[in-house]
């Protein structure tokens, strides 16, 4: 069984009167935005001197995310041209990379149009692509190639991006040909390297042995370039997991940020180092607060039918886990009378796979109580297949004051019916 997590009283509250609000059980996302501003302050203040912080946006990309985190770290990784939008519409300007497969030669005109930093090149056939469209634009772009190298087994993850056959990167067999290719280009200029080799990293020596190997090979991929002394960057990623399970425990970042300064510090010529850290910074301001519509016993097994579902909060069965549970009842002295016994939290599909969690030990639950999922904040509703059976999306309420009352904004993604 999870660890118990408490829900801070400015989101309780928040929880409270959006409930109050609403004529329909609930299913919403609450989103603590001081605590975000202030987990993203102390993570960039445990960076060592020459590392930089930008948020991936893909872990959740929604506007006052965005805002919220934007004046605190150095700048954002982007990866379509829908993420490119959101990113320049920020209330606060930072400096933004595009990177992922795929990229399509409109999303790279758009991104040049619109000051993008760097590209991050992922095959031969792009550095071909993103020359021909800055040739056509008269533009001088920087660009970092992707490298899929070689890893030890041992230093395997659950989502592994590199060091294994994926669409990721350039392998570092064909390191030279593609520095060599973006050398001959006449409008493209090699600034640097860029890996991002697993996902889901929960340990943070093997995520310092990860980035040793980085920077032990860093002097042998630069002096592959014509002018080494213009490569000067390394992104290494992010990759950094969240324990959901065992919440207490998390990543030691700043352990990670101590030993990367030392190691950075004994370098004759180190590169200025980027993380590029998603999930790890968003997730623990999020919360999915679901009502509960039905209670059942079904061949032994005890479940509990809420609002929503799977299809607003896809982030447990895509990754495989059993999601932390919190039970909000309506009426405590109810709940501490009650039953006690193990459930299953299901949603509202006509599918056994919408399944949120299982074996919660949970006492008084009644038809009305309210569950909440937390660490919610990241790969949770914008990964979710919101339209599937067509039920209504979740609102998405963004606390902007940790004091209690505080006003709220709504965000409603509800289906537009059509007019008759």
């Amino acid at each position: 069984m999870a660890e118990r997590l408490a829900i801070p009283d400015h989101v309780l509250s928040a929880i409270a009167s959006q409930r109050q609000a609403s004529s329909e059980p609930m299913a919403a996302f609450f989103y603590d935005l001081p605590a975000l501003a202030a987990h993203g302050r102390a993570m960039r203040e445990a960076l060592p001197p020459g590392v930089e912080l930008y948020y991936a946006i893909k872990a959740n990309s929604e506007a006052a995310i965005i805002d919220t985190l934007a004046p605190v770290v150095d700048g954002l990784e982007l990866s379509s041209g829908g993420e490119i939008a959101r990113a320049c519409a920020c209330s606060t300007p930072r400096p933004w990379v595009l990177s992922g497969p795929g990229k399509l030669d409109t999303d790279m005109r758009e991104a040049m149009r619109r000051g993008v930093e760097a590209f991050h090149v992922e095959s031969l056939g792009e550095v071909a692509r993103l020359q021909a469209v800055a040739a056509a634009l008269d533009h001088q772009q920087p660009v970092l190639l992707r490298i899929n190298p070689a890893l030890p087994e041992d230093l395997s993850s659950r989502l592994r991006m590199a060091g294994t056959a994926t669409p990721f990167g350039i392998d570092e067999s064909q390191l030279a040909d593609a520095v060599r290719a973006v050398d001959d280009a006449p409008n493209l200029a090699l600034v640097g390297f860029h890996i991002h080799a697993m996902s889901h990293q929960r340990c943070e020596q093997r995520h310092q042995r990860l980035l040793a190997s980085y920077l032990e090979r860093w002097p042998q991929w630069r002096a592959l370039a014509r002018a080494p002394e213009r490569v000067t960057q390394l992104n290494v990623g992010g990759g950094i997991g969240v324990n959901y399970l065992q919440p207490s425990e998390q990543f030691d970042w700043s352990g990670l940020c101590q030993a990367l300064g030392q190691r950075l510090a004994a370098m004759d010529e180190p590169p200025l180092v980027r993380f590029e850290i998603g999930r790890f910074l968003s997730a623990f301001c999020g919360y999915y607060a679901i009502e509960v519509l039905d209670t059942k016993v079904s061949h032994g097994e005890g479940f509990i039918v809420c609002r929503g579902g799977t299809h607003q909060f896809r982030l447990p069965a895509a990754q495989g886990h059993d999601h932390p549970v919190i039970h909000l009842p309506r009426d405590p002295r109810q709940a501490s009378e009650g039953e006690r016994r193990s459930w299953t939290v299901v949603g509202q599909l006509c599918t056994p796979k919408d399944v949120l969690s299982r074996q919660q030990e949970l006492q008084g639950v009644e038809v009305g109580d309210l569950l909440v999922l937390p660490l919610a904040g990241a790969y949770g509703y914008n990964i979710s297949h919101a339209d599937f059976l067509c039920h209504p999306r979740p609102d998405q309420v963004f606390i902007r004051d940790a004091r209690e009352g505080s006003e709220l904004e709504t965000t409603s993604h509800r289906r537009a019916e059509p007019v008759s």
